[in-house]
This record gives structure tokens, C-alpha cells and sequence, in this order.
């Protein structure tokens, strides 16, 4: 078995170590969120305008922010509960949603996009009617 073989592989003397490669996953959340949200505005038949709320998975403030200027979204279209939180991973999204309905933040006729993305570097989008 050739160093090469697996990317944890390391001399057995050595333990193995996992790596994320941060400059890397920033890029790519923030492209596939776009893309995500633009996905699902074109399949929905509407326009960006037409966007009331976004609930987004809660990674990192500053992933959501370049999402929101790279859509040309206001940062209050954005559902934020990082600072309460943290990234809780499969969860956030739907944490966020539920917590956007308690805090009385959505109603019935919103246009509302739950968008996401995470491990194998994986990413999806749904637009909802409420």
C-alpha cells in the first residue's frame, strides 16, 4: 500500500490526521448557496424580488454575508441564530426555521428559501410558499 493510496494513510509511526482546508470550504459554500438559491428561484418560476426570507444553514456569519452580496440580498432577508447557536451541523436549518416561526418572523403568503450545505461537500435548496 503506496502513500498514495488513502488520503489518511501515514507511515505507521506516525497517526493519521484529518485536515479541513478552510480558504476552500468557504468557496465553496458561498458558490453553492448561490447557486442553491438560484436553483431554486428559476425552478420556482419566480424572480429574486419575489424573495420575502432566506433560512440558511448556519455555518459561518461570514459565509452567509458573501452569500447575501453575491445574491444582491439584504443581510435582514437572512435568518441569523449563529450567535445563539453555533453550527449545529444537519440541524440548522430546520433549528432556524423553527425558531423564525416562534419569533413570528414568517407568515402565511411568504416566499421563503431553506438552502444548505454540508459534509462530501453536498449542497440543496427549496423554495416554499407559506
Amino acid at each position: 500500500r503506496g502513500e498514495n493510496a488513502c488520503p489518511m494513510y501515514r507511515h505507521p509511526s506516525e497517526r493519521p490526521v484529518l485536515h479541513m482546508n478552510g480558504r476552500e470550504v468557504y468557496k465553496f459554500a458561498v458558490g453553492a448557496m448561490s447557486e442553491g438559491l438560484e436553483k431554486a428561484i428559476r425552478d420556482a418560476g419566480v424572480q429574486q424580488e419575489d424573495i420575502n426570507f432566506v433560512i440558511p444553514h448556519q455555518a459561518n456569519i461570514r459565509i452567509l454575508a458573501a452569500v447575501a452580496r453575491h445574491m444582491g440580498l439584504p443581510m435582514e432577508r437572512f435568518f441569523v441564530n449563529l450567535d445563539e447557536f453555533g453550527n449545529t451541523s444537519a440541524a440548522s436549518v430546520p433549528i432556524a426555521f423553527a425558531q423564525a416561526m416562534e419569533q413570528g418572523r414568517l407568515s402565511k403568503g411568504m416566499n421563503v428559501i431553506l438552502v444548505g450545505f454540508g459534509g462530501g461537500l453536498t449542497y440543496g435548496a427549496s423554495w416554499l410558499e407559506l
